[in-house]
C-alpha cells in the first residue's frame, strides 16, 4: 500500500506561485499537486503547458478549487491583497493553509487570519517566510542558541533586490504595502527569530530615498530605506532595504552578542568559483531572492507536509507573522510621517511622554 500523500492545491500562479507550483508537483515526495486556481487567462495557460499534463486540475475560481474532493491543503501564492481572504476561506473549507508573506499589509486583518486559525486548531496554519527554511540561517540561529555568542544585542540584517528598471516595483507599491512591510518583513521575522518570538518592540524609526525610482513617493514608498527597531530587555535591529543593487542580490545578517557575533551572506556568491581577470578578483551572486533561497522554499514545502501529514509541529508561531507586520507598518509609518514611534510594554502606542 503506498504511503499516504497530502492533497494540495495552489492559489496563484504568478511568479511565486508557478514556483511553489512545480515545489509541490516535482520536489515534495509526500505531497501531491492536484489543483491550482489563477484569475488570469496568461498564468492558466502556463499551467495547462506545466501543470494540467501531470494531472493538476485547474481552476480560474479559488472558492471553486477549494471544493474539489479530497483536497487537504492550499498554497497561497496569489497577491497580497487577497491572502487573509483566501487563507480564512480555506479554513473555513477545512484545508491547511501555507501563506505567503505577508498575511497582509494592515496589522487588523492579519490578526483576523490568526483569529480564524484558533477556531481551526486541528488545521496547520503557516506563514510562509523562507530564511527560517535555510541551512545556513538554521546554522546561525543554532550556534546562537548555545550561547556560542554570549547575549544577541544588535541585529543588523538587509534584503537589496537587483535593480529592475522595468518599473515594475513602482506599480508593485501601490498595493505591496510598501518596502519595510514587502522587503523588510523577511528581515523583521529574522529579528523576532533571533531575539525571541515574544520580544516587545520599544521604539521604530526610519528613514528613506528614492535614488532611481522617483515615482514610488505618489505611493508613499521608497526604493532605499533604513530601520531601527529597539526591544525592551536591551536589543536593537537595524534594517536596510534596497531596490537598486548592480551587480545582484544582496541578503545578509550579522548577529552581535556580548561575547562574538555570526554573520550569514556577508559576501554573496552563486557557488564557490572565483573569476580571475585583469581588473582584479571576483565572484558572481545570484541575480533574483529565489536564487539565493530556492533550496529554503523546497525544505519549507516539505516541513509543512510532513507537519499536516504527521500532525507535527510547526516551525513558527503564526502569532508572529502579525508581530512582522506590525513592526512593518510601523517602520513605514515613520518613513513617512518623519516621526518616532513609540510602544509600551503591552504593544500599544504611546507619546515618549508617557513612557
Amino acid at each position: 500500500m503506498a504511503p499516504a500523500k497530502l492533497k494540495i492545491g495552489c492559489a496563484g500562479l504568478g511568479r511565486m506561485g508557478k514556483r511553489h507550483a512545480l515545489h509541490f508537483l516535482n520536489r515534495t515526495p509526500r505531497a501531491e499537486l492536484v489543483a491550482a486556481s489563477s484569475p488570469d487567462d496568461a498564468e492558466l495557460q502556463w499551467a495547462k503547458q506545466h501543470l494540467e499534463p501531470y494531472g493538476v486540475r485547474l481552476y480560474k475560481d479559488y472558492e471553486e478549487m477549494l471544493k474539489q474532493e479530497g483536497l487537504q491543503a492550499v498554497v497561497i501564492a496569489s497577491v497580497t491583497t487577497v491572502h487573509a481572504e483566501q487563507a480564512i476561506k480555506a479554513m473555513e473549507a477545512n484545508k491547511h493553509v501555507l501563506c505567503e508573506k505577508p498575511l497582509s499589509t494592515s496589522v487588523k486583518v492579519s490578526q483576523t487570519v490568526v483569529d480564524a486559525a484558533k477556531k481551526k486548531p486541528h488545521l496547520k496554519v503557516m506563514c510562509g517566510f523562507s530564511r527560517r527554511f535555510d541551512e545556513s540561517y538554521r546554522d546561525a540561529w543554532n550556534k546562537m542558541d548555545s550561547g556560542l555568542i554570549g547575549r544577541p544585542s544588535i541585529f543588523r540584517s538587509q534584503t537589496c533586490d537587483k535593480l529592475d528598471p522595468s518599473g515594475f516595483f513602482v506599480a508593485y507599491a501601490e498595493f505591496s504595502g510598501g518596502i519595510f512591510v514587502d522587503c523588510s518583513i523577511h528581515d523583521i521575522d529574522l529579528a523576532l527569530w533571533f531575539f525571541g518570538q515574544d520580544s516587545m518592540v520599544k521604539s521604530v524609526v526610519s528613514s528613506g530615498i528614492t535614488a532611481v525610482q522617483p515615482d514610488l513617493r505618489k505611493h508613499n514608498d521608497r526604493d532605499n530605506a533604513v530601520g531601527i527597531v529597539e526591544f525592551y530587555g536591551g536589543r536593537i535591529a537595524y534594517l536596510y532595504a534596497s531596490r537598486m543593487m548592480a551587480a545582484g542580490q544582496e541578503d545578509s545578517t550579522e548577529i552581535i552578542g556580548t561575547e562574538g557575533k555570526l554573520t550569514v551572506n556577508m559576501q554573496p556568491q552563486t557557488n564557490l568559483v572565483n573569476i580571475y581577470e585583469g581588473s582584479g578578483i571576483r565572484r558572481e551572486i545570484p541575480g533574483t531572492y529565489y536564487g539565493r533561497f530556492e533550496q529554503a522554499f523546497v525544505t519549507e514545502a516539505n516541513e509543512f507536509t510532513a507537519a499536516c501529514l504527521d500532525d507535527g509541529k510547526l516551525p513558527m508561531k503564526l502569532t508572529g507573522a502579525v508581530q512582522a507586520v506590525k513592526i512593518g507598518c510601523a517602520l513605514q509609518e515613520s518613513l513617512v510621517t518623519g516621526a518616532k514611534l513609540w510602544f509600551d510594554e503591552t504593544g500599544r502606542k504611546v507619546e515618549k511622554a508617557q513612557l
